[in-house]
């Protein structure tokens, strides 16, 4: 019996005990779907899955967390009855759950793991991430709950062509959804090869979503509400800059939490859009209303320099329904940016006075 027909025969007679079937070895079946069921360990069928699997989770809470290296695998739940949940202890060798994490989706430089899908489940209550993913190609991240986590509800960094779609982040220290070139060290915008941030929910989290020194990324159909700020796309002095990211069709309404500043930036509150030190990004047709508060990121659409001073560079905002923000609908608060321009929004009070 090889070393995978001997773990995922372990897991058949793990499981069946509990009355719920594995599949049989792959040397009869090339994608198998490997069940869990609560009080069983997820990483244990994940370290035996193959390219192709799938590891099923049934309803019912999971206290651990759980890392993916192996290429094209999905890890999928029963919807929001399939919760994962910090352990009461923390195994030495568990190193996602060491950082905080729940799920950890982790390649390495120069290579990167390929094809991962998590779906379908619920995460809540860890130390830093609901979701954790770094260096990875086209990872997906769909329908998954990730609420009340310490810092980031899905967060990525060092990865390319993701897609993460119809996700619920609510009540997360940071961002819901933070996808950023490193948060490590300093260094130029990734290319992410066509990144899509789509259809998720985003509410009571401190920001909305955070784009932060990337380029080829597109934010869309997306509702972020109840934040201190709905989307915050940053840049800065590296290069290549952030920049050329997409953002249209966003409903983002009624933004007015406040938070308090940090060692970076100050405080936030009232903030629909906000884009600080970026080139080449393009708004357009989103709904921006009621995001109303005196923080310096105050408005609908606020265009302002980095923490580091730079301007941002051929913004265009245009088309957009941007009513009722305070202090203003549109608001060009990067006074030495270039080529950035408002065009054919309907507003009603702009920053300068004469954009609407």
């Amino acid at each position: 019996m090889t070393k995978r027909q001997f773990a995922l025969a372990g897991c058949a007679v793990v499981l069946a005990a509990s009355g719920i079937g594995a599949a049989a070895p792959a040397s009869s079946h090339h994608d198998a779907v490997l069940h869990v069921a609560p009080g069983q360990s997820i990483q244990r069928a994940v370290d035996a899955a193959r390219p192709g699997d799938t590891v099923h989770l049934a309803p019912g809470t999971y206290r651990q967390s759980v890392r993916i290296t192996t290429p094209d695998v999905t890890l999928r739940g029963a919807g929001t009855r399939t919760v994962i949940r910090p352990a009461a202890g923390t195994p030495a060798e568990d190193s996602c759950a060491a950082a905080g994490n729940g799920i950890c989706v982790q390649g390495e430089r120069g290579a990167p793991v390929e094809g991962v899908r998590v779906q379908s489940l619920r995460l809540e209550g860890f130390t830093r991430s609901g979701v954790w993913a770094a260096w990875t190609d086209r990872l997906t991240v769909r329908r998954v709950t990730s609420v009340d986590n310490g810092t980031w509800g899905i967060a990525q960094e060092r990865s390319t062509r993701s897609l993460l779609v119809r996700n619920t982040v609510r009540g997360n220290g940071d961002a819901g959804i933070f996808v950023a070139n490193t948060v490590s060290e300093e260094a130029g915008a990734t290319d992410t090869r066509g990144t899509r941030i789509s259809g998720n929910d985003m509410s009571g989290n401190r920001i909305g979503a955070t784009v932060r020194r990337v380029r080829n990324l597109v934010v869309e159909n997306n509702a972020a509400t109840g934040n201190c700020a709905g989307l915050f796309l940053v840049g800065d002095e590296s290069k290549p800059r952030a920049g050329a990211l997409t953002v249209r069709r966003n409903w983002v309404v009624a933004n007015n939490k406040s938070c308090p500043a940090t060692a970076r930036l100050p405080r936030i509150q009232g903030a629909g859009i906000v884009l600080t030190g970026t080139e080449d990004v393009l708004v357009e047709r989103n709904r921006i209303s009621d995001n109303v508060g005196d923080s310096p990121f105050s408005g609908g659409v606020v265009l302002f320099k980095s923490v580091v001073g730079v301007p941002g560079t051929n913004n265009v905002v245009r088309d957009n329904l941007v009513l009722r923000n305070g202090a203003a609908d549109l608001a060009n608060r990067d006074t030495t940016g270039t080529g950035n321009r408002f065009d054919a929004n309907v507003c009603g009070v702009s920053e300068p006075a004469g954009m609407c």
